[in-house]
Protein backbone atom coordinates (compact mmCIF):
# COMPACT_ATOMS: atom_id res chain seq x y z
CA UNK A 1 0.00 0.00 0.00
CA UNK A 2 2.88 1.84 -0.10
CA UNK A 3 4.02 4.50 -2.95
CA UNK A 4 6.78 2.65 -4.15
CA UNK A 5 4.07 -0.54 -4.40
CA UNK A 6 1.95 1.17 -6.72
CA UNK A 7 1.59 -0.89 -9.68
CA UNK A 8 2.28 -0.22 -13.46
CA UNK A 9 -1.62 0.66 -15.62
CA UNK A 10 -0.83 -0.72 -18.83
CA UNK A 11 -2.77 1.59 -21.27
CA UNK A 12 -4.24 -0.90 -23.09
CA UNK A 13 -6.21 -2.08 -19.77
CA UNK A 14 -7.11 0.25 -17.92
CA UNK A 15 -8.04 -0.40 -14.59
CA UNK A 16 -11.79 -0.69 -13.79
CA UNK A 17 -11.51 1.23 -10.35
CA UNK A 18 -9.60 4.31 -12.04
CA UNK A 19 -12.23 4.02 -15.16
CA UNK A 20 -15.05 4.21 -11.73
CA UNK A 21 -13.04 7.70 -10.42
CA UNK A 22 -13.67 9.28 -13.38
CA UNK A 23 -17.40 8.25 -14.09
CA UNK A 24 -17.95 9.83 -10.31
CA UNK A 25 -15.78 13.40 -10.75
CA UNK A 26 -18.24 13.66 -13.68
CA UNK A 27 -21.22 13.11 -11.67
CA UNK A 28 -19.87 15.40 -9.13
CA UNK A 29 -18.57 18.27 -10.93
CA UNK A 30 -20.89 18.15 -14.35
CA UNK A 31 -24.06 17.04 -12.71
CA UNK A 32 -24.02 14.46 -15.45
CA UNK A 33 -26.41 11.36 -15.12
CA UNK A 34 -24.31 8.06 -13.62
CA UNK A 35 -26.00 5.94 -16.24
CA UNK A 36 -25.08 8.46 -19.53
CA UNK A 37 -21.42 8.78 -18.22
CA UNK A 38 -20.72 5.10 -17.02
CA UNK A 39 -22.03 3.92 -20.75
CA UNK A 40 -19.61 6.96 -22.46
CA UNK A 41 -17.05 5.66 -20.80
CA UNK A 42 -17.39 1.92 -21.51
CA UNK A 43 -17.90 2.58 -24.93
CA UNK A 44 -14.20 4.35 -24.95
CA UNK A 45 -12.54 1.18 -23.61
CA UNK A 46 -14.04 -1.87 -26.00
CA UNK A 47 -10.97 -3.28 -24.76
CA UNK A 48 -13.02 -4.15 -21.10
CA UNK A 49 -14.14 -7.62 -20.63
CA UNK A 50 -17.58 -8.78 -19.12
CA UNK A 51 -15.61 -8.82 -15.50
CA UNK A 52 -14.42 -5.46 -15.47
CA UNK A 53 -17.50 -4.08 -16.82
CA UNK A 54 -19.11 -5.21 -14.07
CA UNK A 55 -16.58 -4.50 -11.50
CA UNK A 56 -16.69 -1.15 -13.09
CA UNK A 57 -20.51 -0.75 -13.00
CA UNK A 58 -20.81 -1.84 -9.43
CA UNK A 59 -18.02 0.43 -8.36
CA UNK A 60 -19.87 3.14 -9.84
CA UNK A 61 -22.87 2.32 -8.48
CA UNK A 62 -22.49 1.34 -4.92
CA UNK A 63 -20.22 4.67 -4.40
CA UNK A 64 -23.27 6.70 -5.46
CA UNK A 65 -25.79 4.80 -3.53
CA UNK A 66 -23.36 5.18 -0.11
CA UNK A 67 -21.63 8.06 -0.70
CA UNK A 68 -23.04 10.06 2.34
CA UNK A 69 -21.89 6.89 4.80
CA UNK A 70 -18.45 6.88 2.73
CA UNK A 71 -17.66 10.51 3.00
CA UNK A 72 -18.72 10.70 6.90
CA UNK A 73 -16.28 7.68 7.13
CA UNK A 74 -13.02 8.98 5.29
CA UNK A 75 -13.91 12.60 7.74
CA UNK A 76 -13.25 10.42 10.80
CA UNK A 77 -9.65 9.90 9.87
CA UNK A 78 -9.09 13.29 8.20
CA UNK A 79 -8.01 16.02 11.07
CA UNK A 80 -8.36 18.69 8.86
CA UNK A 81 -10.85 17.79 6.51
CA UNK A 82 -10.16 16.56 2.60
CA UNK A 83 -9.50 18.81 -0.35
CA UNK A 84 -12.26 20.25 -2.06
CA UNK A 85 -10.93 18.69 -5.46
CA UNK A 86 -13.40 16.23 -6.97
CA UNK A 87 -10.77 14.27 -8.59
CA UNK A 88 -8.95 13.60 -5.59
CA UNK A 89 -12.33 12.58 -4.03
CA UNK A 90 -13.75 10.68 -5.95
CA UNK A 91 -10.72 8.07 -6.32
CA UNK A 92 -10.66 8.26 -2.29
CA UNK A 93 -14.60 7.21 -2.76
CA UNK A 94 -13.58 4.26 -5.09
CA UNK A 95 -11.41 2.75 -2.88
CA UNK A 96 -13.28 3.09 0.52
CA UNK A 97 -16.21 1.74 -1.13
CA UNK A 98 -14.43 -1.25 -1.88
CA UNK A 99 -12.42 -1.25 1.30
CA UNK A 100 -15.82 -1.29 3.64
CA UNK A 101 -18.67 -2.37 1.21
CA UNK A 102 -17.51 -4.70 -1.36
CA UNK A 103 -14.35 -6.59 -0.77
CA UNK A 104 -12.02 -6.19 1.75
CA UNK A 105 -9.62 -8.24 0.97
CA UNK A 106 -8.88 -6.57 -2.32
CA UNK A 107 -8.40 -3.58 -0.10
CA UNK A 108 -4.43 -3.20 -0.81
CA UNK A 109 -5.01 -3.25 -4.60
CA UNK A 110 -7.69 -0.40 -3.92
CA UNK A 111 -5.34 1.87 -2.12
CA UNK A 112 -2.43 1.09 -4.49
CA UNK A 113 -4.58 2.23 -7.59
CA UNK A 114 -5.91 5.44 -6.31
CA UNK A 115 -2.76 6.24 -5.00
CA UNK A 116 -1.33 5.85 -8.48
CA UNK A 117 -3.78 7.61 -10.06
CA UNK A 118 -3.60 10.45 -7.23
CA UNK A 119 -0.29 11.16 -7.92
CA UNK A 120 -0.60 10.93 -11.84
CA UNK A 121 -3.25 13.15 -11.53
CA UNK A 122 -2.65 15.46 -8.29
CA UNK A 123 1.54 15.11 -7.08
CA UNK A 124 2.74 13.33 -4.79
CA UNK A 125 1.88 15.21 -1.96
CA UNK A 126 -1.91 14.52 -2.31
CA UNK A 127 -0.68 10.91 -2.88
CA UNK A 128 0.65 10.50 0.68
CA UNK A 129 -2.09 11.88 2.32
CA UNK A 130 -4.50 9.71 0.28
CA UNK A 131 -2.09 6.51 1.11
CA UNK A 132 -2.38 7.66 4.93
CA UNK A 133 -5.78 8.07 5.26
CA UNK A 134 -6.88 5.05 3.09
CA UNK A 135 -4.41 3.30 5.41
CA UNK A 136 -6.47 4.18 7.99
CA UNK A 137 -9.34 3.50 6.81
CA UNK A 138 -8.77 -0.34 6.08
CA UNK A 139 -7.17 -0.23 9.67
CA UNK A 140 -10.24 1.14 11.85
CA UNK A 141 -12.01 -2.16 11.40
CA UNK A 142 -15.24 -0.54 11.08
CA UNK A 143 -18.80 -2.19 10.67
CA UNK A 144 -20.87 -0.77 7.82
CA UNK A 145 -24.94 -2.01 7.39
CA UNK A 146 -25.77 -1.47 3.63
CA UNK A 147 -29.15 -0.45 4.47
CA UNK A 148 -28.02 2.27 6.84
CA UNK A 149 -25.91 3.10 4.46
CA UNK A 150 -28.49 3.61 1.32
CA UNK A 151 -30.86 5.06 3.94
CA UNK A 152 -28.45 8.08 4.79
CA UNK A 153 -27.82 8.91 1.44
CA UNK A 154 -31.59 9.96 0.98
CA UNK A 155 -32.28 13.38 2.80
CA UNK A 156 -34.95 13.04 5.30
CA UNK A 157 -37.26 15.05 3.37
CA UNK A 158 -37.17 12.94 0.26
CA UNK A 159 -37.70 9.55 2.39
CA UNK A 160 -40.50 11.20 4.51
CA UNK A 161 -42.49 12.93 1.33
CA UNK A 162 -42.09 9.22 -0.75
CA UNK A 163 -43.20 7.09 2.56
CA UNK A 164 -45.87 9.33 2.58
CA UNK A 165 -46.60 9.00 -1.02
CA UNK A 166 -46.16 5.14 -1.78
CA UNK A 167 -46.08 3.60 2.36
CA UNK A 168 -43.09 2.51 4.21
CA UNK A 169 -42.05 -1.06 2.17
CA UNK A 170 -42.30 0.30 -1.27
CA UNK A 171 -40.25 3.82 -0.40
CA UNK A 172 -37.30 1.05 0.57
CA UNK A 173 -38.10 -0.56 -2.45
CA UNK A 174 -37.91 2.51 -4.54
CA UNK A 175 -34.68 3.51 -2.80
CA UNK A 176 -32.76 0.31 -3.36
CA UNK A 177 -33.21 -0.54 0.59
CA UNK A 178 -34.98 -3.91 0.79
CA UNK A 179 -32.87 -6.47 0.25
CA UNK A 180 -34.28 -8.02 -3.54
CA UNK A 181 -33.66 -4.06 -4.53
CA UNK A 182 -30.19 -4.05 -3.23
CA UNK A 183 -28.74 -6.51 -5.46
CA UNK A 184 -28.14 -6.48 -9.29
CA UNK A 185 -31.29 -5.95 -11.69
CA UNK A 186 -32.08 -7.68 -14.30
CA UNK A 187 -32.02 -6.24 -17.69
CA UNK A 188 -35.26 -5.76 -19.42
CA UNK A 189 -35.55 -6.04 -23.17
CA UNK A 190 -38.60 -5.28 -25.34
CA UNK A 191 -39.01 -7.65 -27.99
CA UNK A 192 -40.51 -6.88 -31.38
CA UNK A 193 -43.50 -9.04 -32.41
CA UNK A 194 -42.14 -10.98 -35.98
CA UNK A 195 -38.65 -10.45 -35.52
CA UNK A 196 -36.36 -13.54 -34.81
CA UNK A 197 -35.47 -14.27 -31.26
CA UNK A 198 -31.82 -14.41 -30.49
CA UNK A 199 -31.44 -17.81 -28.07
CA UNK A 200 -30.35 -15.55 -25.47
CA UNK A 201 -33.49 -13.62 -25.62
CA UNK A 202 -36.15 -16.80 -26.15
CA UNK A 203 -34.47 -18.27 -23.09
CA UNK A 204 -35.63 -14.94 -20.65
CA UNK A 205 -37.78 -14.83 -17.96
CA UNK A 206 -41.40 -13.11 -19.58
CA UNK A 207 -41.89 -9.78 -18.00
CA UNK A 208 -45.25 -9.63 -15.53
CA UNK A 209 -47.34 -7.22 -16.82
CA UNK A 210 -46.00 -6.09 -20.82
CA UNK A 211 -46.34 -9.05 -23.14
CA UNK A 212 -43.04 -7.72 -24.65
CA UNK A 213 -40.72 -7.62 -21.56
CA UNK A 214 -37.99 -10.02 -21.31
CA UNK A 215 -35.98 -9.88 -18.32
CA UNK A 216 -32.11 -11.03 -18.90
CA UNK A 217 -29.17 -11.65 -16.14
CA UNK A 218 -25.41 -12.73 -16.93
CA UNK A 219 -25.23 -11.74 -20.29
CA UNK A 220 -22.93 -8.58 -20.30
CA UNK A 221 -23.78 -5.61 -22.21
CA UNK A 222 -27.05 -6.29 -24.50
CA UNK A 223 -25.78 -4.07 -27.22
CA UNK A 224 -23.12 -6.39 -27.58
CA UNK A 225 -25.08 -9.67 -28.03
CA UNK A 226 -26.71 -11.04 -30.99
CA UNK A 227 -29.71 -9.26 -32.09
CA UNK A 228 -28.86 -5.80 -31.37
CA UNK A 229 -27.15 -4.66 -34.59
CA UNK A 230 -30.08 -6.45 -36.35
CA UNK A 231 -32.64 -4.29 -34.50
CA UNK A 232 -34.63 -7.98 -32.65
CA UNK A 233 -34.60 -5.96 -29.59
CA UNK A 234 -35.14 -2.52 -27.61
CA UNK A 235 -33.80 -1.99 -24.00
CA UNK A 236 -36.22 -0.80 -22.47
CA UNK A 237 -37.16 -1.29 -19.06
CA UNK A 238 -40.80 -3.65 -18.10
CA UNK A 239 -42.57 -0.16 -16.46
CA UNK A 240 -41.29 2.13 -19.64
CA UNK A 241 -43.12 -0.50 -22.13
CA UNK A 242 -46.15 -0.16 -19.98
CA UNK A 243 -46.48 3.58 -20.44
CA UNK A 244 -46.26 3.03 -24.21
CA UNK A 245 -48.92 0.38 -24.71
CA UNK A 246 -51.17 2.64 -22.50
CA UNK A 247 -51.79 4.68 -24.77
CA UNK A 248 -53.46 1.60 -27.03
CA UNK A 249 -52.42 3.29 -30.16
CA UNK A 250 -54.00 1.45 -32.94
CA UNK A 251 -53.14 0.46 -36.81
CA UNK A 252 -53.61 3.52 -38.99
CA UNK A 253 -53.53 6.19 -36.04
CA UNK A 254 -51.72 9.44 -35.41
CA UNK A 255 -49.94 9.75 -32.70
CA UNK A 256 -47.94 12.60 -30.80
CA UNK A 257 -45.17 10.98 -28.60
CA UNK A 258 -45.06 14.95 -26.88
CA UNK A 259 -41.40 14.35 -24.72
CA UNK A 260 -40.10 11.48 -26.58
CA UNK A 261 -36.23 11.40 -25.62
CA UNK A 262 -34.26 9.05 -27.07
CA UNK A 263 -36.86 7.13 -28.80
CA UNK A 264 -37.91 3.74 -27.05
CA UNK A 265 -41.49 4.98 -26.35
CA UNK A 266 -41.70 6.44 -29.82
CA UNK A 267 -40.75 3.08 -31.57
CA UNK A 268 -43.55 1.14 -29.57
CA UNK A 269 -45.60 3.44 -31.01
CA UNK A 270 -44.84 3.80 -34.58
CA UNK A 271 -44.74 -0.58 -34.67
CA UNK A 272 -48.22 0.14 -33.41
CA UNK A 273 -49.87 2.01 -35.78
CA UNK A 274 -47.85 0.76 -38.84
CA UNK A 275 -48.05 0.29 -41.70
CA UNK A 276 -50.40 3.04 -42.81
CA UNK A 277 -50.35 5.19 -39.24
CA UNK A 278 -47.78 8.07 -38.18
CA UNK A 279 -45.62 9.09 -35.02
CA UNK A 280 -44.94 12.84 -34.29
CA UNK A 281 -42.18 12.36 -31.85
CA UNK A 282 -40.90 16.16 -30.57
CA UNK A 283 -38.42 17.25 -27.50
CA UNK A 284 -36.96 19.85 -25.93
CA UNK A 285 -33.38 19.11 -26.19
CA UNK A 286 -32.17 18.54 -30.64
CA UNK A 287 -29.64 15.89 -29.38
CA UNK A 288 -32.24 13.31 -28.01
CA UNK A 289 -33.89 13.73 -31.58
CA UNK A 290 -30.78 12.97 -33.12
CA UNK A 291 -30.57 9.92 -30.67
CA UNK A 292 -34.13 8.98 -31.63
CA UNK A 293 -33.59 8.94 -34.92
CA UNK A 294 -30.39 6.20 -34.66
CA UNK A 295 -32.80 4.08 -33.02
CA UNK A 296 -35.26 4.08 -35.30
CA UNK A 297 -32.93 3.54 -38.03
CA UNK A 298 -31.45 0.98 -36.27
CA UNK A 299 -34.29 -0.57 -35.28
CA UNK A 300 -35.86 -0.22 -39.44
CA UNK A 301 -38.77 1.86 -38.81
CA UNK A 302 -40.46 4.88 -40.98
CA UNK A 303 -43.80 6.82 -40.07
CA UNK A 304 -41.81 9.04 -37.63
CA UNK A 305 -41.08 12.21 -37.99
CA UNK A 306 -39.61 14.55 -35.08
CA UNK A 307 -39.13 17.69 -33.75
CA UNK A 308 -37.64 20.24 -31.46
CA UNK A 309 -40.57 21.55 -29.55
CA UNK A 310 -41.44 23.47 -26.20
CA UNK A 311 -45.03 22.47 -24.61
CA UNK A 312 -44.25 24.39 -21.78
CA UNK A 313 -44.14 27.24 -24.10
CA UNK A 314 -46.36 26.71 -27.06
CA UNK A 315 -46.83 24.13 -29.68
CA UNK A 316 -43.79 25.14 -31.83
CA UNK A 317 -46.19 24.70 -35.36
CA UNK A 318 -47.44 21.44 -34.84
CA UNK A 319 -50.97 22.33 -36.21
CA UNK A 320 -52.00 18.83 -36.97
CA UNK A 321 -55.25 17.20 -34.60
CA UNK A 322 -53.61 13.48 -33.15
CA UNK A 323 -56.06 10.38 -32.10
CA UNK A 324 -53.88 10.15 -28.78
CA UNK A 325 -51.08 11.97 -27.38
CA UNK A 326 -48.45 10.33 -24.74
CA UNK A 327 -46.95 12.85 -22.55
CA UNK A 328 -43.96 11.31 -20.75
CA UNK A 329 -43.01 14.60 -18.82
CA UNK A 330 -39.84 15.64 -17.06
CA UNK A 331 -40.04 15.24 -13.54
CA UNK A 332 -38.20 15.07 -10.41
CA UNK A 333 -37.45 10.76 -10.92
CA UNK A 334 -38.11 9.71 -7.53
CA UNK A 335 -39.14 6.68 -8.94
CA UNK A 336 -35.89 5.56 -10.36
CA UNK A 337 -33.79 6.23 -7.46
CA UNK A 338 -32.59 2.73 -6.70
CA UNK A 339 -30.71 2.93 -10.63
CA UNK A 340 -29.93 6.77 -10.52
CA UNK A 341 -28.99 7.56 -6.91
CA UNK A 342 -27.51 10.84 -7.71
CA UNK A 343 -30.37 11.98 -8.21
CA UNK A 344 -31.48 11.90 -4.81
CA UNK A 345 -28.56 14.65 -3.43
CA UNK A 346 -29.55 16.88 -6.32
CA UNK A 347 -33.44 17.30 -5.45
CA UNK A 348 -34.62 20.31 -3.81
CA UNK A 349 -37.79 20.36 -1.49
CA UNK A 350 -39.53 22.41 -3.85
CA UNK A 351 -38.44 20.71 -7.12
CA UNK A 352 -41.76 18.23 -7.20
CA UNK A 353 -44.42 21.28 -6.72
CA UNK A 354 -41.97 23.16 -10.03
CA UNK A 355 -41.84 20.04 -12.09
CA UNK A 356 -45.81 19.50 -11.37
CA UNK A 357 -46.26 23.18 -12.88
CA UNK A 358 -44.46 22.05 -15.62
CA UNK A 359 -46.21 18.79 -16.64
CA UNK A 360 -49.22 21.02 -15.93
CA UNK A 361 -48.27 23.78 -18.73
CA UNK A 362 -46.74 20.94 -21.01
CA UNK A 363 -50.48 19.34 -20.78
CA UNK A 364 -52.52 22.90 -21.43
CA UNK A 365 -50.11 23.22 -24.84
CA UNK A 366 -50.40 19.30 -25.83
CA UNK A 367 -54.12 18.99 -24.96
CA UNK A 368 -55.59 21.50 -28.03
CA UNK A 369 -53.40 19.33 -30.47
CA UNK A 370 -55.75 15.69 -29.59
CA UNK A 371 -59.09 15.71 -31.16
CA UNK A 372 -62.13 15.71 -29.73
CA UNK A 373 -62.45 12.63 -27.50
CA UNK A 374 -59.28 11.21 -28.31
CA UNK A 375 -56.70 9.81 -25.99
CA UNK A 376 -54.30 11.42 -24.36
CA UNK A 377 -51.56 9.58 -21.14
CA UNK A 378 -49.80 11.09 -19.00
CA UNK A 379 -47.05 9.43 -17.12
CA UNK A 380 -43.67 10.50 -14.95
CA UNK A 381 -40.90 8.80 -13.38
CA UNK A 382 -42.11 10.01 -10.01
CA UNK A 383 -44.32 8.28 -7.88
CA UNK A 384 -44.53 12.15 -5.56
CA UNK A 385 -48.54 13.99 -5.36
CA UNK A 386 -47.60 17.61 -6.59
CA UNK A 387 -46.19 15.41 -10.22
CA UNK A 388 -49.12 12.89 -9.94
CA UNK A 389 -52.43 13.90 -8.49
CA UNK A 390 -52.39 17.73 -8.32
CA UNK A 391 -50.83 17.33 -12.38
CA UNK A 392 -54.69 15.48 -12.95
CA UNK A 393 -56.76 17.72 -11.32
CA UNK A 394 -55.05 21.08 -12.46
CA UNK A 395 -56.09 19.88 -16.15
CA UNK A 396 -59.65 18.72 -15.46
CA UNK A 397 -61.60 21.90 -17.57
CA UNK A 398 -59.14 20.29 -20.83
CA UNK A 399 -58.97 16.82 -19.92
CA UNK A 400 -61.73 14.09 -18.76
CA UNK A 401 -60.27 10.92 -16.74
CA UNK A 402 -61.02 7.57 -19.08
CA UNK A 403 -60.67 4.14 -18.06
CA UNK A 404 -56.93 2.53 -19.40
CA UNK A 405 -58.17 0.66 -22.71
CA UNK A 406 -54.72 -1.79 -22.24
CA UNK A 407 -55.90 -4.80 -19.85
CA UNK A 408 -52.52 -5.16 -18.62
CA UNK A 409 -52.85 -1.52 -17.48
CA UNK A 410 -56.14 -2.37 -15.84
CA UNK A 411 -54.39 -5.63 -14.41
CA UNK A 412 -52.09 -3.81 -12.92
CA UNK A 413 -54.17 -1.11 -11.47
CA UNK A 414 -57.63 -2.62 -11.07
CA UNK A 415 -60.33 -2.78 -12.68
CA UNK A 416 -61.83 0.50 -14.22
CA UNK A 417 -58.77 2.81 -13.24
CA UNK A 418 -58.07 5.84 -14.64
CA UNK A 419 -54.78 6.51 -13.07
CA UNK A 420 -52.08 4.42 -11.03
CA UNK A 421 -48.88 3.76 -9.70
CA UNK A 422 -46.34 1.54 -11.42
CA UNK A 423 -44.32 0.16 -7.99
CA UNK A 424 -41.04 -1.92 -7.39
CA UNK A 425 -42.55 -4.06 -4.87
CA UNK A 426 -45.89 -4.68 -6.15
CA UNK A 427 -45.15 -4.49 -9.72
CA UNK A 428 -41.74 -4.98 -10.27
CA UNK A 429 -40.95 -1.95 -12.00
CA UNK A 430 -39.36 1.50 -11.75
CA UNK A 431 -41.81 3.94 -10.04
CA UNK A 432 -44.46 5.46 -12.01
CA UNK A 433 -47.64 7.57 -12.17
CA UNK A 434 -49.55 6.89 -15.12
CA UNK A 435 -52.99 8.59 -15.63
CA UNK A 436 -55.35 8.62 -18.72
CA UNK A 437 -57.32 11.12 -20.44
CA UNK A 438 -59.96 11.87 -22.69
CA UNK A 439 -59.87 15.53 -24.76
CA UNK A 440 -62.82 17.27 -23.84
Amino acid sequence: MSQNSRPKFEATRPDPRALAAGVIERVLDDAAYAAAALSSTIERHPQLDDRARALLTELVYTTLRTRQSLESELLKHAARGLPKDTTFLSHLLVAAVQILYLDHRRAPVAVDVAVAQISALRGPGLAGFANALLRRVVSGQSSFDRADALRQNIPAWLRERIEQAVGHAEAEALLGIDSAASGRHPVTLRVRPGRPLPDWVAQAKVGRFSPLARQVTSQGDPRRLAGYTEGDFVIQEEGAQLIALAVAAKPGEHILDACAGRGQKASLLAEQVAPNGAVCATDLHPRKLQALDDELARLGLSGVTTSAVDWSRGAGGITELFDAALVDAPCTGTGTLRRRPEIALRLEPGDPRRMGELAIAILRNVAPRVRLGGRVVYAVCSVLPEEAEQVVAAVADLLRPAPFELPEVLRAFGPGACAGRLLPGRHGTDGYFLANFQRR
